[in-house]
């Protein structure tokens, strides 16, 4: 079978399509990974991405939710942009919290507030800002949510990874295959 699509050129690429798409979707799901739960959401270039928990910005941002957050400094910022920070007060202390600005003042301290919550947060600082949102990554949030789910994990991971070690075995014995026909076919020219 693989003779014939390496045999054959449309198959051939088309194959090959098959295999790159394969492995660069489980490359760029394994990078995502790491880059938000293994760096404990680093910024690279100013960037961090993190993930809606909970439903306080309802119905800007729905729970699974995969947002771009870019550093920006505080004298940058406007009431009614989205801004991420580290909680140290009241019941959002260690929290990380995606919440809008209701008002800054003179001080440079600001003041948030989920859109679905009742009342404004305790106002924070300069040194608990992780920046502004600026995107909804609406590609890594589908992902992001077929992921979490069992089956989505079993038919986008485990079955692309297995269909890629599978093609990368019949691939290579079918190198092997042609490789020794081809030497044979050279012994036999030789001996003639």
């Amino acid at each position: 079978m693989m003779r014939k699509i390496k045999e054959n050129k449309a198959l051939h690429i088309l194959y090959k399509m098959i295999e790159f798409l394969l492995f660069l979707f489980l490359i760029i799901y394994l990078i995502f990974v790491v880059f938000q739960r293994v760096s404990n959401n680093s910024s690279i270039a100013g960037y961090r991405l993190f993930t809606i928990a909970s439903e306080s910005m309802f119905p800007t941002y729905k729970i699974g939710d995969v947002i771009l957050i870019k550093e920006t400094p505080i004298t940058k910022l406007e009431v009614g942009d989205d801004v991420t920070y580290q909680g140290q007060r009241g019941n959002l202390i260690d929290k990380i919290v995606t919440h809008r600005i209701i008002k800054i003042e003179e001080n440079g301290t600001i003041t948030t507030q989920g859109i679905a919550n009742q009342y404004a947060d305790p106002t924070i600082t300069s040194n608990q800002l992780y920046g502004k949102v600026v995107y909804r990554l609406f590609f890594m949030t589908i992902l992001n949510k077929l992921i979490l789910n069992k089956f989505g994990f079993y038919f986008l991971i485990f079955v692309p990874l297995v269909m890629l070690i599978f093609m990368e075995i019949i691939d290579t014995i079918s190198d092997m295959k042609h490789s020794k026909e081809k030497h044979e076919d050279e012994e036999y020219d030789k001996k003639s």
